[in-house]
């Protein structure tokens, strides 16, 4: 009997973000630099709202998971990239790849669900500042962020694992600089049809989930903005909040533009461009 989760590849190719060689030296050092200040900015955030009592707070604590996991989720592929950028194969074990899919799934859908998690934050500061303590307690932060980690393992699980029953026995170019989910099921040799359809229950309950959540928050503070009588109140409820709905548009906006699908010949290539922000440059 043979088996589902057998594999004739041990390795993939991974063909990069470009096979000019005169651009290879120049992005090895805009992204080198670009991942020490991720790194480094995200670090000195942390330290600072550890050793800085005053900010000891749920939004802080908060920020201070989303700089953990951008951190992370930039260490998942960036190292590799600029390996790739001086070595003359771009080879990736079949157990690395995976490793590299897990963690990416990992802190994208970990980050969703804090970001969420920060738009209730905001809602209760706004329209419920008298119950906020209590409302957002140490106790209560702590049980939404273990379960934004715990939600993101899971959705980490079911995609690394139904990809690991997929079989891989012709091809192993992965024509991308990362082992992402669509360029790792053009390559199977077996259906892929389970695996098309978890990726869109997942990421549709995610994506609709905290969507909808997030708008919500969002409507009912919008809806106490306009009720309230000084402009002073305005400016601080906007400035709260301003920074938060930067970062979900940025978040959101470069998902969609790197995951949904367009009748295109060059779906490839436009993902793999709008990947290096999410992915790159987002976390800065």
């Amino acid at each position: 009997m043979t088996m589902e989760n057998a594999s004739f590849v041990s390795e993939f190719i991974l063909m990069g973000l470009t096979d000019q060689p005169n651009l290879q030296l120049p992005l090895f050092f805009l992204f080198l630099l670009n991942y020490l200040v991720t790194v480094v900015g995200n670090l000195y955030l942390m330290i600072l709202i550890c050793l800085n009592s005053q900010l000891h707070t749920p939004m802080y604590f908060y920020l201070f998971n989303l700089s953990f996991m951008d951190s992370c989720y930039s260490s998942v592929f960036t190292p590799k990239v600029l390996i790739s950028f001086i070595s003359e194969r771009n080879v990736i074990s079949f157990g690395g790849c995976m490793s590299q899919l897990f963690f990416f799934c990992f802190f994208v859908n970990s980050e969703c669900n804090v970001l969420t998690a920060m738009a209730y934050d905001r809602y209760v500061a706004i329209c419920k500042p008298l119950l906020y303590t209590t409302a957002m307690s140490p106790q209560v932060s702590s049980l939404l962020m273990s379960g934004s980690y715990v939600m993101g393992f899971a959705g980490a699980m079911v995609h690394a694992g139904f990809m690991m029953m997929l079989i891989f026995c012709d091809s192993n170019i992965i024509n991308h600089y990362l082992c992402d989910i669509f360029p790792l099921l053009q390559l199977s040799c077996s259906s892929t049809y389970a695996n098309e359809i978890v990726v869109s229950a997942v990421v549709g309950t995610i994506v609709i989930l905290s969507s909808l959540i997030i708008f919500i928050s969002y409507a009912l503070i919008l809806f106490n903005i306009c009720h309230m009588p000084s402009s002073k109140g305005w400016s601080k409820a906007l400035s709260t909040c301003g920074s938060h709905i930067t970062t979900v548009s940025l978040f959101y906006g470069l998902a969609l533009l790197t995951y949904v699908r367009l009748p295109s010949s060059g779906f490839v290539e436009q993902g793999k461009f709008y990947t290096v922000f999410s992915t790159m440059w987002y976390p800065c």
